[in-house]
């Protein structure tokens, strides 16, 4: 029976996984599959690539890949990569080809980041893996009222004003750093609370030439500081593997 592990790699790691991979001796198949491939259009071509016993859930962890998926499939090694950056082409090959991830992930892509959450952001443009340009801020915006009655509608009215304010200033500064890249940028990764990352795209009209270039969003972040932006950067760059092997 086989057993799944799911684990996180760097770029650099990625890199080095990819380079001994090709090194196992048995036969293997390839498979990559890009961005939106649906569910059972995987089916249809893990049966047509002869993979041998692969797992039930393997078609739907493939087609829920957000930037597409690779499927290593031997005897001796059996890998599911999702990638950082879209896959765009289909393809199946002989053997543990890993040549087209290397050349995805070997390029020199400029990357914007946009994190933020109610009273602090971080704004950073990435050339590769380093960051060039970043501004880290702050802003008033109160909690919630938790009591009723009209004094509450009044500091709902003038938090919403706060939070207002607040976005309008980070879509001044998102301006002043991404003006100068944005010819370059070939991705915009968004970070921080959903919702406050839907606001601010509302009121950001700047941000609406990049929304055919967004990777998924970083959610799970903390307040954003600098230290949080540059972490990020890596965390743009890795990818999640999942690897089967036999239960002991």
């Amino acid at each position: 029976m086989l057993i799944a592990k799911r684990f996180s790699l760097s770029h650099s790691k990625l890199l080095d996984f990819l380079t001994r991979l090709p090194e196992a001796k048995d036969v293997g198949i390839t498979l990559y599959l890009p961005v939106g491939t649906p569910c059972p259009d995987v089916e249809k071509l893990i049966k047509a690539s002869g993979m041998t016993s692969p797992p039930v859930d393997l078609p739907e962890l493939t087609a829920g890949g957000r930037s597409g998926a690779v499927i290593f499939w031997g005897e001796s090694q059996k890998y599911l990569v999702l990638p950082p950056f879209p896959i765009t082409e289909r393809y199946i090959g002989a053997g543990y080809d890993a040549e087209p991830l290397r050349d995805l992930l070997g390029k020199d892509y400029g990357i914007a980041l946009v994190l933020v959450r109610l009273g602090s952001y971080a704004v950073g443009f990435c050339q590769g893996e380093s960051l060039v340009s970043s501004k880290v801020g702050t802003g008033l915006v109160h909690g919630r009222h938790r009591q009723g009655g009209s004094s509450a509608h009044r500091f709902e009215r003038h938090r919403d004003k706060q939070i207002e304010t607040f976005l309008n200033r980070v879509c001044g500064h998102i301006m002043e750093k991404l003006s100068p890249h944005a010819r370059t940028v070939d991705f915009l990764v968004y970070g921080g609370a959903r919702t406050t990352i839907q606001l601010l795209h509302q009121q950001c009209p700047f941000l609406h030439q990049f929304a055919d270039r967004l990777l998924p969003p970083l959610l799970d972040i903390p307040e954003p500081r600098q230290a949080v932006l540059e972490s990020a950067v890596g965390r743009v760059w890795s990818s999640t593997v999942i690897q089967w092997v036999e239960a002991e």
